[in-house]
């Protein structure tokens, strides 16, 4: 076990970690991300994906926090006064533990196959807690993959991880995808959710391979992607215009979980 203090805003490893929390193509580069807490960071190693740098405030070292250096011995490790930890920070209320981890497994592991895939497609949707929610959503319903267009919010971005709850970790991403592509390919129907849709929800048949489409929380799915699939909408009897991008994932999935898993095929 090994601990490094520094104290200097121009210490590399300060530049580094910032620049993982502030930028998308740093993330990219290093393929890795900055996470909060120790709750993601159990995610994360529970999941396989491995701790590359462990970041303590002074104060956290004399606290239960500081178990994880006898929990992760072999971890680079290094401790800031509470003001530089504060200014790497990417929640308000920093607990004193942040840790840098890789974005990719360091084994990938096939999913259990259930009766028939179920994958999420997202076109432009820019608001990263609606992207962390919808992972956290696919996540929990069981979903295969989920795969992002160019224009998405980055989903390592600290906003979509706190929003995510360790999502990214348990669900498979795929990033800039080309959607369009991914639909000609894809062997089953996938569904498009638009407010302005004839068809309900409620009356699909989700058996069998499946995909939803969920768009921009301004301009919705795009052309290209809805004349490739079924447009339905989700029925709202309140005075609503529509719901939150999140909101709705969150309604589809678990329709489809409940006719897929805990119903008898049709």
């Amino acid at each position: 076990m090994s601990l490094k203090i520094i104290s200097s805003r121009d210490n590399p490893v300060f530049k580094e970690v910032l620049s993982l929390g502030q930028d998308r193509r740093a993330r990219r580069r290093a393929r890795a991300a900055l996470i909060d807490g120790p709750h993601l960071l159990t995610e994360a190693l529970d999941a396989g994906f491995p701790a590359q740098r462990l970041l303590f405030s002074e104060s956290a070292l004399t606290g239960p926090l500081a178990d994880w250096l006898q929990r992760l011995p072999e971890v680079p490790a290094t401790a800031l006064p509470d003001r530089l930890f504060g200014a790497l920070a990417t929640v308000d209320s920093p607990v004193g533990l942040m840790a840098v981890v890789s974005t990719r497994p360091a084994i990938e592991t096939a999913r259990p196959a259930g009766p028939a895939p179920c994958i999420v497609l997202l076109d432009n949707v820019q608001d990263p807690g609606n992207v962390g929610a919808i992972l956290r959503v696919a996540a929990a319903a069981g979903v295969d993959a989920v795969h992002l267009s160019r224009g998405c919010a980055d989903v390592w971005s600290p906003k979509c991880l706190r929003g995510g709850q360790g999502a990214q970790f348990r669900v498979a991403i795929h990033d800039e995808s080309d959607l369009p592509e991914l639909i000609e390919s894809f062997p089953g129907l996938v569904h498009a959710a638009m407010p302005a849709a004839t068809t309900s929800l409620y009356d699909l048949d989700l058996h069998g391979p499946v995909g939803f489409i969920f768009g921009n929380e301004g301009a919705g799915v795009g052309e290209q992607l809805s004349e490739r699939a079924r447009a339905f909408g989700i029925p709202m009897p309140g005075r609503v215009e529509s719901l939150n991008v999140a909101t709705a994932a969150a309604v589809c999935l678990f329709e489809w979980v409940r006719q897929t898993r805990l119903s008898a095929p049709k």
